[in-house]
């Protein structure tokens, strides 16, 4: 018998069971939050005043879920209020910092590479994330992003510039920072502006001089107009060889030094001087560019994006890190993921005011956690980062989840249908809860009920359906997924 049919019959339009990732499940985007995991609220918090929160759990335990959802209340909280809105930064992919990093290091050792990651280069990740965001929300096409923008006091304009021209990650980052300048109304530096001049036009002072000189010059007077001439014509050579060579060179130095202490972000020197020369003197000032690894200039930087973010309408930036086991040069290695997540582990980072982020980490990190340093912990502090040591799941929880699930796929106007319905009439209910405790987590879960089905399916004939899954049939297939769970958790298999 063919799967489509047998949910046919209990009128359920598709596969409840069939997703593996959150990211692709089309059910789970048609899920509310009663059906989130009950830690989700400690987890997500009070986008009013958010906080920090760390969070462990095995593959397959809803980490990403639980950052779909709060992405989805963050959306949800903006269009309910857009005067206090909440700049959410997604780093889920952590592939291009980890590239760029592996490449300024030199692009042989991973294990060396990824042991330099530094506090710093999370904080120019995390910065370039929302930077380029407030970038592509100033110099959209709606009418509102420009009237915000210009609504900024003059001290905020200069924040925004600097932070587009350091950390924006657009290709086209110059003329991006050429645009917003011209939106926000920047004006040139009166001292830049007297250089212009005299770049342009000093010459004129020269040829004035001269012409002078031949037309009312006489022999006595010679040697005068000859010391004038070359004075004049000297200041212009000094003009031009300081405007056009000694500032150029400086630029080009300052460029390959931001580029350099900058690596997460991967831009190159050329377009850091280009976003840079297209900025007033006085908003890129050497002392307000990070060109060195001391914190203190991103601390900085974080305070910009903070004035700036609530003027545009942002109350707070949520900063959400997913995934960290998936970069190319990580591969689940636990000591790679240690080398990359352990610098973000610092409590005057994770409790900036204004910023709260949201780690998902996987299993491996807590196990390595407890085995460091007490003063690994002095400085971490998790007893104030809303820790959750593991995303655990009971059967009762999973049993709701896969009831959500199949309401969510039930055609419109049918009879509901519970998960028990779909087994033998002496299949309980809590025959069917303790099967899906063994399995610990949705995907498991999930892939246990699919199995059901599909054997299930495989062992009746079309001319002779069964609609309901025999006990038999469920025994079987707990026993052998448990044993597939046990072999996961032990490493010896792949999924």
């Amino acid at each position: 018998m063919n799967i489509a049919r047998f949910f046919e019959h209990w009128s359920i339009a598709e596969d409840p069971f069939r997703a593996e990732e959150a990211r692709q499940d089309a059910v789970f985007q048609r899920l509310g939050e009663p059906v989130a995991h009950p830690d989700f609220e400690k987890i997500a918090g009070d986008l009013d005043n958010p906080s920090t929160s760390i969070v462990f759990g095995e593959k397959g335990s809803g980490k990403t879920a639980i950052r779909l959802q709060i992405e989805r209340r963050a959306a949800q909280r903006n269009v309910a209020t857009p005067e206090r809105r909440v700049l959410l930064t997604p780093c889920d992919d952590l592939n291009p910092m980890l590239d760029h990093i592996h490449a300024r290091e030199g692009g042989e050792d991973v294990d060396a590479s990824l042991r330099g990651v530094r506090l710093v280069d999370h904080m120019d990740n995390v910065l370039g994330v929302a930077a380029t965001k407030l970038t592509d929300f100033a110099l959209g096409e709606d009418a509102f992003s420009a009237k915000a923008a210009r609504r900024l006091s003059p001290e905020q304009r200069s924040d925004f510039l600097l932070l587009q021209a350091v950390y924006d990650g657009s290709e086209h980052a110059p003329e991006r920072t050429r645009r917003l300048r011209r939106l926000l109304h920047i004006r040139p530096d009166a001292r830049e502006t007297v250089w212009l001049l005299l770049r342009w036009g000093g010459w004129v002072f020269a040829a004035a001089a001269l012409g002078l000189w031949m037309r009312y010059g006489h022999e006595d007077a010679q040697r005068l107009w000859m010391w004038v001439i070359l004075a004049l014509a000297g200041a212009w050579g000094v003009v031009l060889l300081k405007t056009l060579v000694w500032d150029a060179l400086l630029l080009r130095r300052v460029s390959a030094r931001l580029a350099r202490q900058t690596r997460a972000l991967g831009r190159s020197a050329e377009t850091v001087g280009a976003s840079l020369a297209r900025a007033p003197s006085r908003v890129r000032r050497h002392d307000l560019l990070p060109l060195d690894d001391v914190d203190e200039h991103r601390y900085a930087m974080f305070a910009r994006l903070r004035r700036v973010a609530r003027a545009l309408g942002w109350e707070s930036v949520v900063v959400v890190v997913d995934r960290v086991d998936e970069p190319t040069l990580v591969s689940g290695d636990t000591e790679r993921m240690r080398s990359v997540i352990w610098p973000l582990l610092n409590n005057k980072f994770l409790q900036m005011e204004g910023v709260a982020f949201k780690l998902l980490l996987p299993i491996e990190l807590r196990y390595a956690l407890f085995r460091e340093a007490s003063a690994f912990f002095q400085e971490a502090r998790l007893d104030k980062q809303n820790l959750v040591e593991r995303l655990q799941w009971t059967g009762s929880m999973l049993y709701d989840l896969c009831n959500a699930r199949i309401a969510a796929c039930m055609t419109p106007g049918a009879k509901p249908v519970a998960l028990r319905d779909l087994f033998d009439d002496d299949v309980t209910r809590q025959d069917v809860i303790d099967a899906l405790d063994q399995m610990r987590q949705p995907r498991d879960a999930f892939k246990l009920l699919y199995r059901c089905v599909q054997e299930h399916c495989s062992n009746v004939p079309d001319e002779d359906p069964k609609w309901t899954i025999p006990r038999l049939t469920l025994e079987s297939v707990r026993k052998r997924q448990v044993e597939r769970v046990e072999q996961l958790m032990r490493g010896v298999r792949p999924g």
